[in-house]
């Protein structure tokens, strides 16, 4: 049930990591963040995702690398929203105004209990306390990882709250198909099943718009390379893609493929957006990737699985509010195979 130490937090807490398998792939998972630290498919030499060797490279420098963002991922305008008639202010912990991904340390970077542990599945399980990171409520969240036939990584979310509060997990791994990230991830084909996305401003905020990728660099409706240049330079794709109103029964929402390896990927969930984050932000001079690799920009990207951003403050999006008495449940789940 305790997995193997991974290392130590300054604060002196210990960090477990957990191997699991199961329906052709292999699994390293942290208990810290509830998150993904290597994972491989069977025929396939290299990492499917991005990670780190040691804990401190993880503590001080990853970039939410395979792990559970929340209490609200993505982000939130000002670090303000209304519920039930309260005014909040979340922790302002991305540009000094707004609130990324919970805040400073929101669940990505906790350390999280272990509720169940079998040979293809762990359960870790998060007690998150009224007014954390400025949010209501006192919350008890659960996430699942299980590796099923064929080539599936299944991830299972659920919460409950004792007061009006919002609740937006999302799983945060970078995916490379081809190398584990040695290289980049430009040449995957990718397609997403969503006719709209949302603009943002300078900040990265979402401007109120939904906006159809009609004519657009954002049209992914079918499978196309991830490269594409616009005034001279690679378009830094880290924007929300509009799949429903709102969540649903378990859809497929995206494919990609490697260019060379034949690996490909399908994104499954039952949430209303996935995030596509091209990783043109992931380097991290001095760390040290899975096998040694040094990441540089576009080494992984993120397909994450969420409500829409800033839709406290936009009452037309889809919602995130979580209710006393109500479960919060989400699936969402990447299957592999080799083409």
């Amino acid at each position: 049930m305790d997995g193997e130490v991974f290392g130590h937090t300054p604060e002196g807490e210990t960090v477990h990591v957990f191997r699991i398998s199961g329906g052709g792939l292999m699994a390293h998972v942290i208990n810290w963040g509830a998150a993904v630290q290597d994972l491989r498919l069977a025929g396939h030499d290299a990492p499917l995702v991005l990670g780190y060797e040691a804990f401190d490279d993880y503590f001080y420098h990853s970039p939410y690398f395979g792990a559970t963002a929340g209490r609200y991922a993505n982000r939130i305008a000002n670090g303000r929203f209304v519920i039930d008639g309260r005014h909040c202010q979340t922790d302002p912990n991305f540009l000094g105004r707004h609130t990324l991904h919970g805040g400073a340390k929101g669940f990505g970077t906790r350390i999280w209990d272990v509720a169940l542990h079998g040979p293809d599945f762990v359960t870790f399980s998060l007690r998150s306390a009224n007014g954390e990171m400025g949010f209501p409520g006192a919350m008890d969240v659960t996430c699942t990882y299980r590796l099923k036939i064929p080539g599936t990584l299944s991830i299972e979310y659920a919460a409950t709250a004792e007061e009006p509060t919002l609740c937006n997990l999302a799983h945060h791994s970078y995916f490379n198909l081809d190398n584990g990230g040695s290289g980049d991830i430009l040449d995957h084909d990718l397609s997403i099943m969503a006719g709209a996305y949302l603009p943002v401003d300078s900040e990265m905020i979402p401007t109120g718009f939904v906006h159809p990728v009609d004519g657009t660099v954002f049209d992914f409706r079918r499978a196309r390379p991830i490269r594409l240049e616009s005034e001279g330079e690679q378009v830094p794709y880290d924007h929300n893609f509009c799949l429903a109103a709102s969540r649903g029964p378990l859809r497929h929402a995206a494919t990609a493929s490697g260019a060379r390896s034949g690996v490909r990927m399908e994104l499954w969930t039952t949430e209303p957006g996935v995030q596509f984050y091209a990783g043109q932000r992931v380097e991290r001079p001095g760390t040290r990737g899975l096998g040694g690799r040094s990441y540089r920009a576009y080494a992984g990207f993120c397909l994450e699985a969420q409500v829409w951003p800033d839709s406290p403050n936009r009452h037309y999006f889809p919602q995130a509010a979580l209710w006393p008495g109500q479960r919060y449940h989400q699936i969402t789940e990447y299957r592999f195979r080799i083409d």
